[in-house]
């Protein structure tokens, strides 16, 4: 299937939904308990439930409408579903809240491996979106490699010395408004190793 173009609110949507759905379902939710089939749950357990359907649906017709799913988008849902569902099995939050240090751990050891071969494995997922010189794309790799990791180690003191309520907050906005952050402060990297058109 050929990669399409889509309106990018409507990608937005798709991607950022689902989150924003469990942030809401979340707070609805967190201060109530469910007995289903004889097993006493609490909100979250839940709300992670029907977070992951949601993430798989929206990420199948962002698929069926781009004819294109990114390596990141495809392994963050298979580790949705993962430790999701291990979360709702075991009935325990603990395996939902180390998602995301998985996440950036795996991310940033791809990464790390890569500059370990004197390659960047960034440029081979981000070069049509940001086309820059080849030392460019090393030293945002390194940077990003570096970011990555320390937000696994932050994920972890959050979800381990934090309530569930400040982890939700810190899933839901710090670790979007953090990686937003990140690559505006690259924009001197962007403009001094970006290749444009004269």
């Amino acid at each position: 299937m050929s990669k399409r173009k889509i309106n990018p609110w409507l990608k937005t949507a798709l991607e950022l939904g689902p989150v924003l759905a469990f942030f809401v379902a979340y707070l609805r939710l967190r201060e109530r308990a469910f007995t289903i089939g004889g097993t006493e749950y609490e909100g979250f357990i839940l709300v992670t439930a029907g977070f992951i359907p949601l993430l798989l649906l929206c990420t199948g017709i962002l698929w069926a409408l781009t004819g294109h799913l990114s390596r990141m988008q495809v392994a963050t849902a298979v580790l949705v579903v993962l430790f999701g569902g291990l979360t709702v099995w075991l009935n325990d939050d603990r395996f939902f809240k180390m998602k995301p240090t998985i996440i950036y751990l795996l991310f940033g050891g791809l990464l790390g491996a890569g500059l370990l071969r004197g390659r960047s494995y960034l440029q081979y997922v981000m070069e049509e979106i940001m086309p820059l010189r080849p030392e460019g794309w090393m030293i945002l790799t390194r940077r990003l490699t570096f970011f990555f990791l320390a937000l696994a180690v932050v994920n972890e003191i959050v979800w381990r010395t934090m309530s569930t309520d400040a982890w939700v907050n810190f899933k839901t906005f710090g670790l979007t408004i953090g990686i937003f952050a990140f690559f505006m402060a690259q924009g001197g990297l962007f403009k001094k190793y970006g290749i444009g058109e004269d």
